[in-house]
């Protein structure tokens, strides 16, 4: 399975995959700030360049950059700013 998902008028991409890891997405995010929300547990790597997190909770913001990962928890809303465009991974459970 391969999907592609296009939001906020093209600035972010992604396609989705299953395989043995479970359900993922591979994505880019051009330079903006954005909501997002989520239905499952996802596991979300930066793999190039950075993004600047705001998780359900949280007052502050926290870049997340190349090689790092942030978990959002089911049914909840997050933001994200990204100042260069940037490459990820989401792993949702």
């Amino acid at each position: 399975m391969l999907k592609s998902n296009e939001y906020f008028e093209g600035k972010v991409k992604s396609i989705a995959l299953k395989n043995a890891q479970g359900i993922l997405t591979v994505g880019v995010m051009d330079i903006g700030e954005y909501e997002f929300g989520t239905s499952s547990v996802e596991y979300m790597t930066v793999v190039s360049g950075a993004l600047i997190v705001k998780l359900p909770g949280s007052q502050t913001w926290k870049e997340y950059k190349a090689g790092e990962t942030f978990i959002v928890q089911a049914n909840q809303k997050f933001g994200v700013k990204a100042k260069e465009q940037t490459a990820y991974l989401c792993r949702y459970e």
